[in-house]
């Protein structure tokens, strides 16, 4: 049989959430810039 030793809460998470956080960041920053450049589009491209 397998053996059921996983306990709920002790799994290191520090990469993953190191991960996550980078992402969050990385599509909060290009959000962003792709509206900059939609708003300068709109500016000057009238």
């Amino acid at each position: 049989m397998a053996d059921n030793t996983h306990k709920h809460g002790e799994m290191e998470i520090r990469d993953q959430e190191a991960t996550f956080n980078g992402f969050v960041k990385f599509l909060t920053n290009s959000i962003i810039a792709c509206l900059v450049v939609v708003v300068i589009l709109a500016v000057f491209f009238q």
